[in-house]
């Protein structure tokens, strides 16, 4: 965009320019601001920006005990109460917990497997391949598993979350150390989850669900830094495995219940709210730890949920490529979360609730959280595309903690609503054109496609590169798709 035409934008009208990638929404924007509202955004991505986006950004700055900024990624766009790519932290003594930071699929998240497979050699059997997988995971809107568990194992999966699906046969060790936080949010506490989202969550343990989930075959088509690539395991041409999908009906029961009870939080504490998306309670406040508490429930199973279908795809591919075939999990990330963690902030040590709505953690190389692997290189970061569109892995900074409080985007953000894109886009002619692209898509629901189109989203790469520009994370590797199954 030229400067002349950027100019009338609403959005650039509003926003304090910091350098090209980083922008403020000033504290003058609204009167009950806090702090100043920061996205991270190219001047590309800003035409596609609503003024709606930045309101919520105001709305979140408002809210008390946030530290620094309101924050948004690149990929943000209108959410329920934060935007989605919204980040913020909270003192712990002064600040609140929101479920509106969270979300309704809570950890909604992204694992990524890489296989010794090379593409040319896969590539004969992808139709096997996608129809096997569809065949093996239950996705779909309402979607059950043949996975059944009992209330007390339901009880387990809330506490142990990943441990839980390897300690009863469905992975490896190696998979929980690879995962965020080794798979689980400390501090679950089963009996904060009522009967209703039991009976949502237990028949769907195992389940891709439906919308923007997606499991999807990729290759490893270009590498960016060779020496963080090693220390992933990536090189090119090497066939890898997205699973993307979170905490299905147990996770959204869990945030509809505890919404309902923070709600009348926010009279009980006289919080004043600039939106009533935002019910929260003090952070030290029994509202609020029950919700923590449940929302660990909600995050752990969804950890379990993306085991479980790490297992099964394993035995897919073994089923196809035989016993000897590597898949071993590069990482799994958050998204949706609220967490605990310690940041400095003004020079100052500070124990915070950081809500990641849309974001990703990207925590940098020598921190305490990552595994051994990942001392030295910091903490692989994925940022899934949208079915015809490249995903990319980066790698967490120095700075990062700095910058965004370790997070990153998630994703490439949606340009249209689920509404506007079935009314204007072709499921079947989508599926005819990334058919003539070399991509097989698999789909529950014809509708999907349409729905979940390329052409729905940002550009993933657009997106990227302005967290690699700004510092946040770097690029490592860039992944095409070749087979997609969805809901």
């Amino acid at each position: 965009m030229k400067g002349e035409d950027i100019k009338d934008n609403e959005v650039y009208q509003i926003l304090e320019k910091i350098d090209d990638n980083t922008w403020n929404v000033p504290v003058t924007y609204k009167s009950t601001m806090n702090v100043p509202g920061r996205i991270f955004v190219s001047s590309e991505l800003m035409k596609d920006l609503e003024k709606e986006t930045l309101d919520q950004m105001a709305n979140v700055a408002s809210l008390p005990g946030i530290q620094k900024f309101s924050m948004a990624m690149p990929d943000a766009h209108l959410g329920y109460g934060f935007p989605i790519g919204g980040v913020a932290a909270f003192d712990k003594d002064e600040g609140v917990i929101s479920p509106g930071g969270v979300g309704f699929d809570i950890n909604c998240g992204v694992r990524l497997l890489r296989t010794n497979l090379q593409i040319e050699d896969t590539r004969p059997y992808i139709n096997q391949l996608v129809n096997n997988l569809f065949n093996k995971i239950p996705s779909g809107l309402g979607s059950k598993s043949g996975l059944k568990v009992s209330d007390a194992e339901l009880d387990d999966v809330f506490v142990h979350g990943a441990q839980w699906a390897v300690d009863n046969g469905y992975g490896v060790k190696a998979d929980v150390e690879h995962c965020e936080g080794n798979g689980l949010i400390e501090g679950a506490e089963p009996s904060q989850v009522s009967k209703e989202a039991r009976k949502r969550g237990r028949p769907q343990l195992g389940t891709l669900g439906s919308g923007n989930h997606f499991l999807e075959v990729q290759y490893v088509d270009k590498i960016y830094d060779e020496y963080i690539a090693s220390d992933f395991g990536l090189e090119e041409g090497q066939v890898t495995v997205s699973i993307h999908c979170g905490s299905r009906g147990a996770g959204h029961q869990i945030c509809s219940d505890h919404l309902r009870e923070l709600t009348q939080a926010v009279k009980k504490y006289g919080i004043q709210l600039p939106d009533k998306q935002l019910a929260c309670a003090p952070a030290n406040s029994r509202e609020a730890q029950n919700y923590f508490k449940a929302m660990a429930c909600a995050a752990n199973y969804a950890w379990a949920n993306r085991q479980v279908i790490n297992h099964w795809t394993r035995e897919v591919f073994e089923n196809i490529f035989g016993k000897d075939i590597d898949m071993n999990l590069v990482y799994d990330v958050a998204h949706n979360v609220a967490k605990f963690e310690e940041h400095t902030i003004n020079g100052e040590k500070k124990q915070v609730y950081v809500h990641r709505k849309g974001a990703t953690r990207a925590f940098p190389p020598e921190h305490p959280e990552l595994s051994d692997d990942y001392q030295q290189s910091g903490q692989p970061v994925l940022i899934p595309g949208s079915m015809g569109t490249p995903s990319f892995v980066l790698h967490g900074t120095k700075d990062s903690m700095d910058i965004s409080f370790g997070s990153a985007c998630h994703g490439s953000g949606r340009l249209m609503s689920r509404k506007h894109a079935k009314k204007e886009l072709s499921g079947e002619e989508i599926q005819k054109e990334l058919a003539s692209k070399g991509i097989t898509v698999k789909v529950a629901n014809p509708r999907m496609i349409s729905e979940e189109a390329p052409e729905a989203y940002k550009s993933s790469s657009e997106v990227v590169d302005v967290v690699h520009d700004v510092g946040i994370a770097r690029k490592v590797a860039r992944l095409s798709p070749v087979g997609v199954i969805k809901g």
